[in-house]
């Protein structure tokens, strides 16, 4: 079985959160998200994960983007590693994390094969090491972005939030964001825009090459 896509729609899910049974598409509303995923709970670089990403919340909050957390491990679990998570970062989980001690988010996103089962107790780290993504979602329910990490690396967070900058603004307008692009710097017109449509759009733009047009971030 092929792995998800970009451009697919994020399959729709019920599941058991810390905050209650969802339907993951009602829950995402008209809003952008950020599913992200563990292979275990209780483990050293997911508890750092966790942790910084409650303390970033308000900036997902800013750009209209909902966050929730997805573990091999049943609710239960999940509210007693909040404690450690606290105790140790400085932040408690302030959002949704998944109970998915039955591998129904895992599998439906491909990040465990369909044939598991079993006790979610009785895996270990390694045995779910595949349950390490970032998915980013648009308002469409289409994935926009695919992070997969392996579980010696901690996941870079500020660079998911710079990434949804340019979904957020490439989705709005006609443009590009260049290497390592920031919000409020420069960008690239898209190259589906011709020259004639781009004149109208963004008047005089920079070009040190002909498929190369530079312009201002549009507001």
């Amino acid at each position: 079985m092929m792995g998800l896509q970009l451009g697919e729609i994020a399959p729709d899910f019920s599941a058991k959160t810390t905050v209650g049974d969802i339907r993951f598409h009602d829950w995402l509303g008209d809003s952008w998200g950020v599913l992200f995923s563990h292979p275990k709970d209780f483990t050293p670089v997911c508890t750092t994960e966790l942790g910084y990403m409650a303390k970033i919340k308000p900036e997902f909050d800013r750009r209209g983007v909902k966050i929730i957390g997805l573990s091999v491990d049943s609710t239960a679990d999940h509210e007693r590693w909040a404690a450690d998570i606290e105790e140790t970062q400085g932040a408690r989980p302030n959002y949704p994390v998944i109970g998915d001690d039955d591998y129904t988010v895992a599998k439906l996103y491909g990040m465990l094969p369909a044939a598991t089962s079993g006790d979610a107790k009785s895996r270990t780290p390694a045995d779910n090491q595949t349950v390490r993504n970032v998915f980013v979602i648009g308002p469409d329910k289409k994935i926009k972005l695919i992070l997969v990490y392996p579980m010696t690396t901690g996941r870079n967070f500020d660079e998911v939030l710079r990434v949804v900058d340019s979904l957020q603004l490439t989705a709005k307008h006609r443009v590009a964001t260049p290497v390592n692009w920031k919000q409020g710097e420069e960008v690239i017109i898209a190259g589906s825009v011709p020259n004639s449509e781009a004149l109208g759009i963004f008047g005089d733009w920079k070009e040190p090459k002909p498929y190369i047009r530079i312009v201002p971030q549009p507001v």
